[in-house]
């Protein structure tokens, strides 16, 4: 085989070598760490099942998964309704609507880093536009991202006006793919735009629907830059994300084997979720 397509071998050899040298390495790697204590500068220990058994009783990792859990609780449904709201609208022949689009697809195309950094500017309390324009109409300055209660929701909106963009094209997607013939059946039967868009436009971009949870909800769990930068998961640790975690047991505290340990099992756990969304938005 390899002699009578010698090319073809050529063409997808880039690939494996990326497959390799950027996954299949990096993952097997994980895999041997978690049963070893490394800091990266001392030889690899083997522990066996140590990591796991602090992980077990690591309540601090335990909180960063309730507080990712409540971040996708604000953030998931929030995106979707947004999103679909934004999306049947757009596609509505309106004026400049092709603007409208654009404008809105804009922030998924820019750095995290970046929009970051603006929000935080925005919601500071003492010097945020958000609190002085409030302050403006009579009102008190509010902690957006230094009251504990406070803090996961506006970083769910922020990281909302941050993606709806690109699930704002996913639904026109769907939208733009639904037979026109069934709506001017509903129109001749008498259904209002409500009964249309429950019996009509629901059904027929379920398979886009579906598409945009499962990927709100693997970017909701991979939730990192935004409390990074805009809180550090404070306070009190209300923003520490899971990934935030894991990252500062691997990078700041050196702990590479546990890290790959809490690594795994989020990755599990984040698994069994998408399949039990999967289950549940199919019916």
């Amino acid at each position: 085989m390899i002699k009578q397509k010698p090319v073809a071998y050529l063409f997808i050899t880039p690939y494996l070598l990326h497959f390799v040298f950027f996954i299949g390495f990096p993952l097997v790697f994980s895999l041997v760490l978690m049963f070893h204590r490394w800091d990266i500068i001392s030889p690899m220990v083997w522990i066996g099942l140590e990591n796991f058994n602090k992980l077990i009783q690591d309540n601090l990792f335990w909180q960063a998964m309730v507080n990712t859990g409540v971040f996708l609780v604000l953030h998931i449904p929030l995106q979707i309704a947004v999103a679909l709201f934004l999306a049947v609208q757009l596609n509505a022949k309106i004026r400049m609507r092709g603007f409208y689009r654009a404008a809105f697809f804009l922030p998924v195309v820019l750095s995290g880093v970046v929009i970051s950094i603006l929000w935080d500017q925005l919601l500071a309390r003492e010097t945020g536009m958000i609190n002085n324009l409030m302050t403006s109409f009579g009102f008190s300055r509010i902690g957006w991202l230094t009251d504990p209660y406070l803090a996961m929701p506006s970083i769910a909106v922020m990281a909302t006006w941050k993606n709806v963009g690109l699930y704002i094209v996913l639904f026109l997607i769907g939208l733009q793919n639904v037979p026109q013939q069934l709506y001017e059946a509903a129109d001749i039967e008498g259904a209002n735009g409500w009964q249309k868009f429950w019996k009509i436009t629901l059904p027929m971009i379920n398979p886009i629907f579906l598409m945009v949870v499962i990927l709100s909800t693997i970017g909701g769990f991979s939730l990192f830059i935004e409390p990074y930068i805009m809180t550090g998961g404070g306070p009190l640790g209300k923003t520490l994300s899971a990934m935030l975690y894991i990252y500062k047991q691997g990078f700041f505290f050196y702990h590479m084997g546990y890290a790959a340990t809490l690594g795994f099992t989020f990755s599990m756990i984040v698994l069994v979720v998408i399949l039990v969304q999967r289950r549940f938005v199919e019916q």
